[in-house]
């Protein structure tokens, strides 16, 4: 991948916004399934980390991250500034994990 300075500020030290190219942002929708929901199930009895339900959070999240910074490198950027995640539910069992931020060329 290229080289892309990616931050949840708003400017980068020692560089100048020269050019603001817009939003860019990467989503993804996940399901739950029924596997998982068991053993989520049995956590939520005994109590502690449900371990399938974190790894697919974090899954989601990099695909989003990743689909936002292919966004911006599309978009001629050199940077994204302001990024910030969000969730959604989209329908019950299923959730969109959305990343956004500023596409920017710095000098």
């Amino acid at each position: 991948m290229k080289d892309i300075i990616i931050t949840t500020g708003n400017d980068v030290p020692g560089k100048k916004v020269i050019k603001v190219l817009g939003v860019v942002k990467g989503s993804t929708v996940r399901a739950r399934n029924i596997g998982r929901d068991i053993g989520a199930g049995f956590k939520n009895i005994i109590g502690g980390e449900i371990k399938t339900y974190t790894e697919m959070t974090s899954d989601a999240r990099d695909e989003a991250y990743n689909r936002m910074v292919n966004n911006a490198i599309s978009k001629g950027a050199n940077a994204i500034i302001g990024v910030r995640f969000m969730t959604s539910m989209v329908m019950a069992g299923a959730s969109e994990m959305l990343a956004y931020g500023t596409a920017v060329k710095l000098k």
